[in-house]
Order: structure tokens, then C-alpha cells, then sequence
């Protein structure tokens, strides 16, 4: 296979620009992205995920009031100096550092869909292969799930995308894939259907949040129209690379929990806090004191 296809993933997009409307008011003043499973943000997960595959520079696609995200990011002076003045560890901030000029922000001015968002970041992914992280969900495992991807993409290259399995009937709330040949984790792409019918749907292996692409998507979704919602949708830009260039599945060999919704949210809260070894146990005995009223 030709190697322009296996240039090395450096580069991230994290779309961050979304209002966060299901989660009102808590978002109102807060970026969803912000708000914490136990105690670390939706988008601190993202990226230690991202850093764990060897990423080095992340681009986050931000609209108007989500600076708080940049910030989480920064330097501290005064938190730290207090920190240091009274003895504490600054080892709980250390995840939150980033190299100077690691982290770059673009604007998505209008909301046109995911698809849009990856094109805004054009300028800085230039002509690199790039990884895409939905923050909204936590893909929760070891090795990360972007490292998965990574490993996979080492061996057969071009474009991947991460999947899951889930119960038939589920399907049609998702994007899918028309499978080719498998081999353990991976799986051809040979199509993707957006939000099929159950008895129409090519598989019950649903795309989930994690992206590697070549940087060819980017001319794609330059000239592609609005698509499914009046969005510009990265599935239809995806489906023309499966003939051009190669396009694989990852089966995520670990959790995903969907942070978009209420109910995921409390249930990534749950599962994480009861396999953290500082408050596991308290979190259980909580929990089953609950269960008995």
C-alpha cells in the first residue's frame, strides 16, 4: 500500500462548539464539556485519550462562550502559587498542562454540523492524516480506544473509524457500516448508512465518536452540500473516501458511554466511581443504601 496513506497521526480535532442544550441550565454558563465525571471534565478524558495514542497537537473547534475550555488547559498562576504556599500537590493538575503551542483553537461561527466543524480546521491539519474525538463520548478502556486505532493504523493505514456492537433493534439511531472481510478487531468498510431502518441496516456495528482520516476528507467537505438536518455531514464526505483510499473498523474493545444524554452521563458517573480505588467502595455501599428504600 502506498505510503501516503501511513504518515503518522500527530494531529487532533476536538469539536467542542455544540450549546449543550439537553443539559440546561447546567450549561447555560458552563461548557458542557466541562462538566465532570467524578472529577475530571468530559474533555480532559478526550485528550488524555488522545495523548495515550502519541497525539501532540490538539485544535479545538470552539464557538462563543466556550473559552472556559481553553482556560481548563492554561497555566494557573494564582490557584498554583496558593496551592504551593500550603503545601499541596499540584499533581492533580498535571493532566491539565499542555506544551505552549500544542493547543490551537478555530471558530465554528455557525452550527452546521459536525462536518463542518472538522473543515474549520483546515488551516491547521494541512495535508497530515488527523484523529477526530466526540468528547460526548467517553470511550472508557486500557488501552484507550484512539491507541486501538493507532496500532490498527500502523498495520493497514488509511482511513478508520471506531465501532461497536449493539443489539440489532438499536440501529437506527446510529451511523453503520456495510462490513467487508474481518480480521479479529478490524473490519472492511465497505459503505455507511446514517440512521438505517432495523431491517435495512447493513449490520448492528454502529459508528462511535472516534475518527483517523486523511486529510483528502477536507476537499470533500469543502464542496459538499448540506445533507441529513441541513448539516454538513461527515458521513457522506466519509463514504467517498471507501472508494478511493483504504477504510477500516475498529471494534472498540472496551465501554462507550453516550455523555450527550442525561442518562449516560449518571451512568459513566456510576461505573467510573465504582472502580476508582480512593472511593469505590464508599460509592457501592451509597449505592446499594439507595437501592433499599
Amino acid at each position: 500500500m502506498s505510503d501516503q496513506f501511513r504518515k503518522p497521526v500527530r494531529k487532533a480535532v476536538f469539536p467542542v462548539a455544540g450549546l449543550g442544550t439537553r443539559f440546561l441550565p447546567a450549561t447555560k454558563a458552563i461548557p458542557k464539556e466541562l462538566l465532570p465525571i467524578v472529577d475530571r471534565p468530559l474533555i480532559q478524558y478526550a485528550v488524555d485519550e488522545a495523548r495515550e495514542a502519541g497525539i501532540e497537537e490538539f485544535v479545538f473547534v470552539t464557538g462563543r462562550g466556550k473559552t472556559a475550555i481553553v482556560e481548563h488547559f492554561d497555566t494557573a498562576y494564582e490557584l498554583e502559587a496558593t496551592m504551593t504556599g500550603r503545601g499541596k500537590s499540584l499533581e492533580p493538575l498535571e493532566s491539565t498542562r499542555m506544551k505552549p503551542g500544542n493547543l490551537t483553537t478555530v471558530r465554528q461561527q455557525v452550527p452546521l454540523g459536525l462536518g463542518h466543524a472538522v473543515w474549520c480546521a483546515r488551516a491547521v491539519i494541512g495535508d497530515e492524516p488527523f484523529a477526530i474525538f466526540l468528547p460526548d463520548e467517553l470511550m472508557y478502556g486500557s488501552p484507550g480506544c484512539m491507541a486501538q486505532m493507532v496500532e490498527a493504523y500502523n498495520e493497514v493505514g488509511g482511513n478508520l473509524i471506531s465501532v461497536l456492537e449493539v443489539p440489532r433493534e438499536e440501529v437506527s439511531s446510529y451511523g453503520v457500516i456495510a462490513p467487508g472481510a474481518s480480521r479479529g478487531a478490524l473490519t472492511e468498510v465497505k459503505g455507511l448508512v446514517e440512521k438505517p431502518k432495523v431491517d435495512e441496516a447493513p449490520s448492528n456495528l454502529i459508528v462511535s465518536g472516534r475518527y483517523i482520516l486523511q486529510p483528502e476528507v477536507m476537499d470533500l467537505l469543502a464542496n459538499q452540500g448540506t445533507g441529513a438536518g441541513g448539516e454538513i455531514q461527515l458521513t457522506d464526505s466519509m463514504a467517498k473516501l471507501i472508494d478511493t483510499q483504504p477504510f477500516h473498523a475498529v471494534t472498540f474493545q472496551g465501554r462507550r458511554f453516550d455523555c450527550g444524554s442525561k442518562l449516560g452521563f449518571v451512568e459513566a458517573t456510576l461505573a467510573i466511581s465504582l472502580e476508582r480505588d480512593d472511593i469505590g467502595a464508599d460509592v457501592r455501599k451509597i449505592a446499594e443504601r439507595l437501592l433499599q428504600k
